[in-house]
């Protein structure tokens, strides 16, 4: 099983998306199963197709996050001051001719570009990962390479 890496808070999400699921999210379908089939023909019944399918969408994410929360490792938030780039830490990055950008490196479960979070698996994150204040970094980036200086790691 691969490990996945998430900061304590993104962990808590995490279980309080599971402990919705397997309660409050679980009793609604079967209500709404429930009144399904109490409305008669089950072959025509289109919220009865509807909750089923809803169903199998929550059972997979309940097993996914299970998974997920079972192979996660807690990551610091911060790094040692002049570190290496880790999962966890903060970088500060920039491309000639533009200003200074600020990511987070994160693990895929919590990465979310557009608010700053970056997957160590991104082109940009594995490219970033190890490096120190100072190195300039290229990136493959599926819309092509481009170089980067590291500025700032906490």
């Amino acid at each position: 099983m691969p490990t996945s890496f998430l900061t304590r808070e993104g962990y808590e999400t995490l279980q309080n998306e599971l402990e919705f699921l397997r309660t409050k999210k679980r009793e609604e379908i079967a209500q709404r199963l429930h009144e399904a089939m109490e409305g008669g023909e089950l072959i025509e019944n289109a919220e009865y197709e509807a909750a089923k399918n809803e169903q199998a969408f929550v059972e997979g994410r309940i097993k996914e996050l299970e998974l997920l929360l079972a192979t996660a490792r807690i990551i610091d938030d911060k790094a040692p001051h002049g570190a290496t780039v880790q999962v966890g830490c903060s970088v500060t990055i920039q491309e000639e001719g533009s200003p200074p950008e600020t990511y987070s490196i994160v693990g895929a479960a919590e990465a979310n570009p557009n608010k700053g979070r970056i997957s160590n698996e991104s082109p940009l994150g594995k490219a970033l990962m190890n490096k120190k204040i100072g190195d300039k970094v290229q990136v493959d980036a599926p819309q092509g390479s481009f170089t980067v200086e590291i500025v700032k790691v906490d």
